[in-house]
């Protein structure tokens, strides 16, 4: 509820704007929850889990808006973030998507914004190979040398948080479902640059990520015991599949 709570007291003087709220199958009481402290916020209840990226077509197609943003229940947003984040895009019509700066709850900066993948970029994130022979190739990835107080135009952005021009998401046409979990926002970038729509990462807004990597919480050598690190795997060959090893 600290997500919906930031959200409401966001400025959005001169703004109009919706809150939808997708329950991917969670069996939380939520929508009796949001009926009692939030009456205003559109529910949608899911009856099986679609995944984060079929959750979020579902929160996607009920959308008014000129702009889409989608939020992890773990994240918050500053008073100015939506204006932020507003101000740009009108001012950068080429820009389909852009994405905040995300901080840690300990105010450190948080990796949101990446190069492409090479092939065995996840098996050195995941594995004891990142150490041993990975290090160049994971500096590269998570652009450890771009100053993150810095707009810059970016290969892809977390998954987090995104907000989205309607138009654009629309030639580019939403998640692939496929992705179950992990690579659906790496995919979504990569669809928005193919359709020449920039994807930009930008400081001037922030937002709070209290963020747990579950799949790199799992010891390297149950490596396939983990849910979400199975997931993982499968949806990084199934990436590597659609975009031919790129």
């Amino acid at each position: 509820m600290s997500c919906l709570k930031s959200i409401k007291e966001a400025d959005w003087s001169a703004l109009s704007h919706e809150i939808i709220v997708v329950d991917n199958a969670s069996n939380d009481y939520l929508q009796d929850i949001l009926a009692w402290q939030y009456p205003e916020v559109e529910f949608v209840q899911s009856k099986i889990n679609l995944g984060m990226g079929g959750g979020n077509n579902l929160g996607l197609a009920r959308a008014k808006g000129k702009y889409l943003v989608i939020m992890n229940p773990d994240t918050l947003v500053f008073k100015d973030t939506f204006k932020q984040l507003y101000g740009y895009m009108e001012a950068n019509q080429e820009v389909g998507v852009v994405g905040p700066k995300q901080f840690s709850p300990d105010k450190s900066i948080q990796a949101s914004c990446f190069r492409w993948h090479s092939l065995l970029t996840p098996l050195y994130r995941r594995t004891f190979l990142g150490g041993m022979f990975g290090q160049k190739d994971l500096a590269r990835f998570l652009m450890v040398d771009f100053d993150k107080n810095q707009t810059m135009d970016v290969d892809w952005l977390l998954g987090s948080f995104l907000f989205m021009r309607r138009s654009a998401l629309e030639q580019v046409g939403g998640f692939d479902q496929r992705f179950f979990l992990y690579f659906e926002d790496t995919d979504l970038c990569r669809r928005f640059w193919q359709k020449n729509w920039r994807v930009v990462y930008c400081p001037d807004a922030s937002i709070i990520h209290n963020h747990c990597r579950a799949s790199a919480s799992t010891p390297w050598y149950k490596f396939f015991t983990s849910t979400t690190t199975r997931s993982h795997v499968a949806s990084w060959f199934k990436y590597l599949l659609k975009w031919k090893f790129k």
